[in-house]
């Protein structure tokens, strides 16, 4: 059986390259969670959406997926990479993000 390996980036790692420019930020939680609150920069498509959008990602930027705590973002990574997009999982998601004291939005 073939396995994707995925690669990982630490919060603090894509929050510098995200305000830098070198990546694309993409928070796959439900709307409700990005609700109570979000990345700036960061765009927001919902996991179950994430197939139909993959083709408008393709940019040449590495992306970055974020949830919660990285389980949905890590199986955004593997279909990101199975469709050929140099993707990786922010470790730890959203709520290492903010235990970084890294900035959210509320």
């Amino acid at each position: 059986m073939f396995f994707t390996r995925t690669q990982s980036i630490t919060p603090e790692d894509a929050q510098r390259r995200l305000k830098a420019g070198e990546i694309v930020l993409v928070d796959v939680r439900e709307p409700s969670e990005v609700a109570a609150g979000r990345v700036k920069g960061a765009l927001t498509i919902p996991l179950g959406e994430l197939p139909r959008h993959l083709p408008e990602l393709q940019r040449g930027k590495p992306v970055a997926f974020l949830c919660r705590s990285g389980a949905r973002s890590a199986r955004a990574t593997k279909a990101a990479a199975k469709a050929g997009l140099d993707a990786m999982n922010v470790t730890g998601g959203i709520s290492a993000w903010e235990r970084a004291g890294l900035p959210v939005k509320h």
